[in-house]
């Protein structure tokens, strides 16, 4: 029978080897206490199975509070557990609740993170995975061997609708790719979301009649699911191309239930990421992460970027980028997308650790505070991207290019 393998850090008071028994038994069979149904014969089928214990370093305190015992040393380990696939079949929320349920509040554990996990074959005949992905993203804009660049309409909050309807076309006559709703704009009480769709439509139409191109904007539907659905077909209705969803806040039934339609380009924002990952021994990291939301459907996911403005580091951010890129299940496809504080000056260090021009990368100060204009501000990160590909340092782009030598003048620290 064909098993799933998951991948945990740990970090435990006991001994290592009773701790991951006690983890394989909560997340299947077992209880606190044995039960008289738990037969050997029932165990041998649906009992979770430690498969290997990897020992790390000890530590004199606990990362977390819970299981500390005066005196004793904390062990931390790698430790992989599987479990046969009739536990769960093809149910997505309850595969994600064997996987990183309530074993992060056993008592033996003052550290647990979900670092990765492995699906048999068979769940791409069950999923469709990203209708879009990496190829469909670029191909809808027009856009080739380069990376998608794009902006956030800023301020997030507080703009009328005609004013958004106003920044929108600059930046399409600056040549943007892409542009979204900041995730904290949903139906503000002077934007309201269905006029909105409909201004900045009729400004994207406009545009492709006379240029051929479509820029692609990513409005955010996240809401209830009947409320989601509408304004996905609203923005089909006006000939959009991409929906937004807030991923942790609608969760994971809610974003499937909209990707499988596979109608628009679904754009997954992770924001409330950190109350996930941000503490080295609690939560999920992300190339478990990805994989959920692959599952799940969404095209594009955020995985921060190089320098930026957060907590996370780059050797982080390279892995989120890079776990992203990596095949899962014959080829779900999810674009990587970089944003957090981003402008030209880190796309050689990007470029240089990823190799990669298959991203959408994103500046929102850093286009819409270029001290030439937003239009100056596009150019800097194109002629950014153009230079680290062709291996040119940051100073030498801007010995090249005024737009970008600007770029360095104003946010480089």
């Amino acid at each position: 029978m064909e098993r799933v393998f998951a991948e945990y850090l740990i970090e435990t008071p006991y001994n290592v080897e009773q701790a991951a028994a006690v983890l394989a038994g909560e997340q299947s069979s077992g209880t606190f206490v044995s039960v008289p149904g738990e037969t050997e014969e029932l165990k041998k089928r649906f009992a979770a199975r430690v498969e290997n214990i990897q020992l790390l370093d000890l530590s004199d305190t606990p990362s977390i509070p819970g299981g500390s015992i005066p005196g004793k040393k904390y062990q931390k380990a790698r430790v992989k557990v599987s479990w046969s696939i009739e536990n769960f079949g093809y149910n997505l929320p309850v595969l994600i609740s064997t996987l990183q349920g309530n074993l992060y509040e056993i008592t033996q554990f003052t550290g647990l993170k979900l670092m990765d996990f492995e699906l048999p074959d068979s769940f791409k005949n069950h999923f469709k995975g990203p209708k879009f992905g990496i190829k469909g993203s670029k191909l809808s804009c027009g856009v080739g061997d380069r990376p998608m660049i794009g902006t956030i309409i800023k301020p997030s909050i507080g703009m009328s609708i005609d004013e958004t309807a106003t920044l929108v076309k600059s930046l399409i006559d600056a040549g943007i790719d892409f542009i979204k709703d900041d995730e904290l704009m949903g139906s503000a009480a002077n934007s309201p979301f269905d006029e909105r769709v409909k201004a900045i439509m009729k400004v994207i139409r406009d545009n492709e009649q006379k240029t051929g191109k479509k820029v692609m904007y990513a409005f955010n539907i996240s809401d209830e699911i009947d409320e989601m659905q509408r304004k996905y077909d609203l923005i089909k209705k006006e000939q959009g191309s991409c929906a937004m969803i807030s991923v942790n806040s609608v969760g994971l039934s809610g974003t499937k239930k909209i990707c499988d339609q596979g109608d628009l380009v679904i754009h997954g924002h992770r924001n409330g990421w950190g109350m996930l990952n941000r503490h080295p021994l609690l939560g999920i990291e992300f190339p478990a992460y990805q994989k959920i939301q692959r599952l799940g459907g969404v095209d594009q996911l955020h995985v921060n970027g190089i320098q930026n403005k957060f907590w996370e580091s780059d050797d982080s951010v390279v892995t989120s980028i890079q776990s992203c890129l990596k095949p899962f299940l014959g080829g779900y496809e999810v674009l990587p997308v970089v944003s957090s504080g981003q402008w030209g000056g880190q796309a050689v260090e990007t470029y240089r650790r990823t190799q990669t021009t298959d991203l959408l990368y994103m500046a929102g100060g850093g286009i819409l505070a270029h001290p030439m204009g937003p239009k100056a501000g596009v150019n800097a990160l194109q002629q950014a991207w153009t230079g680290a590909v062709e291996g040119l340092s940051v100073e030498e782009i801007a010995q090249q290019y005024p737009e970008f030598a600007a770029s360095v003048k104003k946010f480089s620290k």
